[in-house]
């Protein structure tokens, strides 16, 4: 593989791949390695439907199927990030462009699930004019670098999750909303160390909402406090999205967040993410029944 550093701190442009040419033996042992060392990985000007982006993802772990986390008899499908609905664009005002909206705070993916996320495979169909960036930080370089007044009380902590915190800070009625509130809250032990390289990173998210031992107001000032640490200018990566791009990163060990556009125009993106495995150091995080 052709590769060059998508950013100085973290991250791969791979631009020589054709990701619908990959399979077990083929080209995934060499891109699972590069996910595991480098936390985010590029591919431009891809051309993956529905069924190649599937197959993909497969690869790396089980589907992230949320209704049947939930309960329901329901087939995977693709997840659409998009303002687009069946009726045309959504109202900028409308509880769907909040709900996108609320994708602009800093977060990881799926920390609120009875299983996180282990990557999210994210591609664009449809982009604005200008805006719609996605941007990710790497908390396995910021933790390397966290001052240790910041570091230390984090290093052994556990960390509450719940989606409607999150979304509660755009609009209490998107917070109200049955998909927000259907999943009970969650912990996660703060430091995920990688599996195969043992370098550690910071588990964090917009979601975390509360320290175990440690009061309110104080947990959420720490709470912030990392994740600024985190998504300082020198962690982060802006991506501009062209139609074609695959953008790949380890929940684990990077925070992303959506940036602002016209609302007016259409902006698509296809996401899907995998599930972590016993493999991928659920064990190191998991907060066993007490």
């Amino acid at each position: 593989m052709r590769t060059k550093p998508l950013h100085p701190r973290f991250g791969q442009i791979i631009d020589n791949v054709d990701l619908r040419d990959v399979t077990a033996t083929h080209l995934y042992p060499e891109i699972r390695d590069a996910f595991e060392r480098h936390s985010a990985l590029l591919f431009p000007a891809q051309e993956l439907d529905d069924a190649a982006h599937t197959r993909l993802a497969e690869l790396f772990g089980p589907l992230e199927n949320r209704e049947a986390m939930a309960g329901h008899d329901a087939d995977f499908k693709v997840s659409a990030v998009s303002n687009e609905t069946k009726d045309g664009v959504a109202d900028a005002k409308s509880l769907h462009t909040l709900d996108l909206q609320a994708n602009m705070l800093w977060h990881t993916d799926s920390t609120f699930l009875p299983t996180p996320a282990l990557i999210n495979i994210l591609t664009a169909r449809i982009v604005p004019l200008s805006g719609g960036e996605t941007e990710l930080a790497s908390t396995r370089a910021a933790w390397a670098d966290m001052p240790e007044d910041l570091r230390a009380p984090l290093q052994n902590a556990i960390i509450w999750h719940r989606l409607s915190h999150s979304r509660a800070r755009l609009s209490a009625e998107l917070a109200q909303q049955p998909k927000m509130t259907r999943w009970p809250d969650r912990p996660w032990r703060a430091i995920w160390p990688n599996p195969v390289t043992g370098e550690e990173a910071l588990y964090i998210a917009s979601h975390s909402f509360a320290i175990e031992g440690m009061g309110g107001a104080q947990a959420q000032d720490l709470i912030d406090s990392a994740i600024a640490f985190c998504t300082q200018e020198e962690y982060v990566y802006t991506h501009d999205w062209t139609p074609g791009d695959v953008l790949i990163w380890d929940e684990r060990a990077v925070l992303h967040r959506g940036r602002p556009w016209n609302y007016e125009e259409p902006r698509t993106l296809k996401s899907i993410c995998c599930s972590v495995t016993e493999a991928d150091g659920l064990n190191s995080v998991r907060v066993l029944a007490r």
